[in-house]
């Protein structure tokens, strides 16, 4: 059952007519009495709740009432509907306790979507037992609790068409993750479209995304369709997605809403099907903090936030990372697969690898092709190891972006001016570290 709580006879008609065709039960309520009454007697899966019951009103009656909703039933999921430019009061009832929000006026594809993906998360666990397929993760390699954690998540939420939002440093596997909820989920058999956000400048941000019509601008020499066209019916994997340049993100949050774009040179709307699954390695709630990443499209995009580790702090998968990296290396070199001593396998547990699972792909596959012996021992790997983590001493009263210039000051002095280098010290890309060194003046 689904209760629709809003003052508009003719939006609740038009709510329940798409709600009823898709197969769900509806009540309906037209003011926070009748909703409270109601959810005292029975118990909805979902509420669709406006946040404006008179014009005269700013959205207090609609957060009071979800707040109420809270008090009776703390877990049951409410999707807020409200306008547009309202979105920030949208945000506060987020803050709240709200599941999700829809503008008005709403599209019917965007809103079913949002509401089955509600039902599905909160649905019973029996229910969820009887319909969970079995879960591929072959190509995951690890079985430490944190880990296991990680998946269990990931098996219960890779059906639903939740956007999902991966944290974690560079280098510790979050594209893989990605691939593991779009491999699990029913949009495999569609594209999954990879985007590195932090390597798409602001100006060419909307001709990549949306892309352009012929002429639309100087260059435009032929139509070019832009990647949420291409993955359509799949997902698109948002990487870096901290680096995106402010004003791109409205533009972002405009399709995520709404699921139409409009492409360069060509006003005619188009409708996007796809499964938004973002990462970072960048503090994004600190960024809301600082104002220099939307709070409304941070909401967004965090429906379901996974957070991966650092290998430092599951260095009881190395053993096995070693193995798969050591195993995969010979297949594609043909040569024959070395034995690793005890001391060396001890020696890589005990290294901080600040560039995670990828330095430690780099190094273990530096040491085979250097040391190409039947037997490798710790003295190989030693002569082979180059890292160090970064340190850097911090007073009370050094700000975030202090701290960051020098750190990337830090890492530049350690790589010996080398940049890519340098990057990998500080775990992200080549292009983010170009645009920090431009925009702290940093010189080479």
């Amino acid at each position: 059952m689904i209760l629709i709580v809003d003052d508009d006879a003719g939006i609740r008609l038009s709510l329940r007519l798409l709600l009823t065709r898709n197969g769900y039960d509806v009540a309906m309520a037209s003011n926070p009495k009748e909703a409270i009454d109601f959810i005292r007697s029975a118990t909805p899966r979902l509420v669709l709740l406006d946040m404006n019951f008179s014009r005269a009103t700013t959205g207090d009656e609609g957060l009071t009432l979800l707040k109420q909703i809270k008090v009776f039933h703390p877990q049951l999921p409410v999707i807020l509907m409200t306008a547009w430019g309202s979105i920030p009061l949208a945000v506060e009832g987020i803050h709240a306790g709200a599941f999700d929000f829809i503008t008005k006026p709403w599209d019917n594809a965007s809103l079913l979507q949002r509401v089955n993906v509600a039902l599905e998360l909160n649905q019973p666990e029996v229910e969820r037992e009887e319909k969970k397929a079995k879960f591929d993760r072959s190509f995951i390699i690890g079985r430490s609790p944190a880990l296991l954690n990680i998946l269990t998540t990931i098996e219960r939420i890779a059906a639903t068409d939740a956007p999902v939002l991966i944290m974690g440093e560079n280098g510790t596997g979050k594209e893989l993750i990605a691939e593991a909820i779009h491999r699990n989920s029913h949009r495999r058999g569609g594209p999954m479209v990879k985007v590195n956000l932090g390597g798409i400048s602001s100006s060419l941000f909307e001709s990549e995304m949306f892309g352009h019509k012929k002429g639309a601008f100087t260059g435009a020499v032929a139509d070019r369709e832009g990647r949420f066209a291409m993955a359509d019916g799949g997902t698109i994997f948002l990487d870096e997605i901290g680096e995106l340049d402010f004003n791109c993100q409205v533009k972002l949050l405009r399709v995520l809403q709404e699921h139409t774009y409009e492409m360069l040179g060509d006003s005619r709307p188009r409708r996007t099907d796809v499964r938004v699954v973002c990462a970072t390695n960048a503090d994004l709630p600190s960024m809301v903090n600082a104002h220099t990443f939307r709070e409304d499209l941070f909401y967004r995009i965090n429906l379901i936030t996974v957070t991966l580790p650092p290998l430092r702090e599951r260095k009881e998968d190395i053993p096995l990372l070693v193995d798969h990296i050591v195993d995969r290396h010979c297949s594609i070199t043909g040569s024959q697969r070395p034995e690793i001593t005890p001391a060396a396998m001890n020696y890589l547990m005990s290294l901080p690898y600040p560039g995670n699972i990828r330095e430690l792909k780099n190094f273990v596959e530096r040491t085979l092709l250097v040391s190409p012996e039947s037997t490798l021992d710790l003295r190989d790997f030693q002569a082979q190891y180059t890292g160090a983590p970064i340190t850097v001493r911090m007073s009370a009263s050094s700000t975030l972006e202090s701290k960051e210039k020098e750190s990337i000051e830090t890492a530049i002095a350690q790589s010996g001016g080398n940049l890519t280098r340098a990057a990998s010290l500080l775990g992200i890309s080549r292009q983010a570290l170009y645009r920090r060194i431009e925009k702290y003046g940093i010189n080479l």
